[in-house]
């Protein structure tokens, strides 16, 4: 692939909602892109228009320290001669420059080297339908709001008693969309919005001061937790951590924490993504079809899901998405695929394509969660004599190549079955394969992220310590 840099812009002035929510230009404008491709002298070509709105306020100590707001739409034409691709992108397309852009990109394909796997997706696999996932709040916070969010959430994370002062709190909202157009006859786009409140808390002095944070996203602003709920389980999970203690390196059972148990989701799927499997680059290349987890596991990936964070109804070549169980009764079923991955593996694409503007497609994942198990998150742990409750990782420690698991952590130690001090500066360490093995997931499953699991124990993980 060869790509052209972005061309760079001022921000322009803030829109109006009817016209953030207006997709038409974009689309026309691809078609365009298009069009002129074909005209230019491109066997295929498809283009796609990304468009981003971001406004986020940041405030300490009561005070708005920072109020910032972008605002753009770019574009990306890809094009094919015979078995040769090239991509170039823009922000600036005016009077004939869609021509000239095209132009500019099939001239650049016909001397980039040949790729027996590049092209567009199979016209059959092309999305015809588009369901009503509810991605789009039309109502947009206007600066005062965020403000008051941010403050809110400040305030209440201050009156947690022991809280020294506030790292900050914020609060944002965005529109990300996208129109993507295909010569072979494919027209789809899609809005999501965004919205988000974070705080952080401090606690304590000199070398045993402690932090710690909680925020909420969500695509509706009534699906986001109270700003001070957050404020308040930030200064709660600061004030936990103070006065930690050194462990002795052992072998345990570690539990890891809703908050970060997700992690090991990622580190799966990270392992399974087609492009990996194809450079021969992941420890699971060999392990399509086999059993990884205990009976029972399942790992599912849904962009269908209604409000879901990385939710749409098709990928970045158009084809149709579906939810697809990646391991399924502990079974690992499939990889991530996109047409170019899954022609080299002699597949089928299974529609995880993704892409930015000045880049070809890359297989990537959408609304990943791990299936809640039977036991509560108190069960879990009721039978561990000493083990490790994880709540925060730190670094990323984890070899994809070889599924070696490495990350410093921080929480709380388990005595008989109850959580009881704060514990920091240790390392965790074992490798992925024994991870998976052995993992128990509880029932306390909730959608938060971009990729959810519940409260999940580990058996046996190394614990590095003092």
């Amino acid at each position: 692939m060869i790509s052209s840099p972005n061309a760079q812009s001022s921000s322009p002035s803030a829109s109006t909602t009817s016209d953030l929510l207006d997709q038409s230009a974009l689309s026309a404008l691809a078609q365009r892109l298009v069009e002129a491709a074909k005209k230019a002298g491109a066997d295929a070509a498809d283009a796609v228009a990304v468009r981003g709105v971001s406004h986020g306020v940041e405030v300490r100590d009561g005070r708005v320290e920072e109020s910032e707001r972008s605002e753009g739409d770019d574009v990306g034409l890809r094009v094919f001669v015979g078995k040769r691709q090239a991509v170039v992108s823009t922000n600036d397309i005016s009077g004939d420059g869609a021509a000239r852009l095209a132009e500019r990109a099939v001239a650049m394909a016909r001397v980039a080297p040949d790729d027996a796997y590049v092209g567009l997706a199979d016209p059959s696999l092309l999305a015809k339908e588009f369901p009503d996932l509810d991605l789009l709040d039309p109502q947009v916070p206007s600066t005062a709001e965020l403000e008051r969010r941010a403050q809110e959430a400040e305030a209440a994370g201050l009156a947690v008693k022991g809280v020294a002062k506030s790292g900050g709190a914020s609060a944002s909202s965005g529109i990300g969309g996208m129109v993507l157009v295909t010569s072979t006859g494919f027209h789809g786009s899609y809005l999501r919005s965004s919205q988000g409140i974070s705080m952080m808390a401090i606690a304590g002095e000199g070398t045993g001061m402690e932090r710690d944070y909680d925020f909420t996203s969500a695509i509706h602003a009534s699906d986001l937790l109270s700003p001070a709920a957050i404020g308040r389980s930030a200064g709660e999970r600061t004030i936990a951590r103070l006065n930690p203690r050194k462990v002795a390196t052992c072998k345990v059972p570690v539990v890891f924490d809703p908050r970060i148990s997700g992690s090991l989701v990622g580190h799966l799927v990270g392992a399974a993504n087609g492009a990996s499997i194809a450079r021969k680059t992941s420890f699971l290349k060999d392990k399509l079809g086999q059993q990884l987890f205990a009976g029972g596991i399942r790992i599912v990936d849904d962009p269908l899901r209604v409000r879901g964070l990385r939710s749409q109804s098709f990928d970045a070549e158009g084809v149709a998405v579906k939810k697809l169980n990646i391991v399924d009764d502990g079974v690992l079923t499939s990889w991530l695929l996109d047409s170019a991955t899954a022609r080299e593996l002699g597949m089928t694409t299974t529609g995880h394509a993704h892409r930015g503007v000045s880049s070809s497609p890359s297989p990537g994942a959408y609304n990943l969660h791990l299936e809640a198990g039977q036991a509560t998150p108190k069960e879990l742990i009721a039978d561990i004599k000493e083990g490790f409750y994880v709540t925060d990782l730190i670094g990323s420690g984890v070899n994809g190549v070889t599924g070696d698991y490495s990350r410093g952590a921080a929480g709380f130690w388990i005595e008989n079955g109850e959580i009881t001090y704060a514990v920091s500066e240790v390392t965790i360490a074992g490798h992925l394969f024994d991870i998976f093995k052995s993992m128990t997931p509880a029932n306390d499953l909730e959608f938060k992220y971009g990729v959810n699991a519940p409260t999940v124990r580990i058996e046996g993980l190394t614990i590095a310590g003092r």
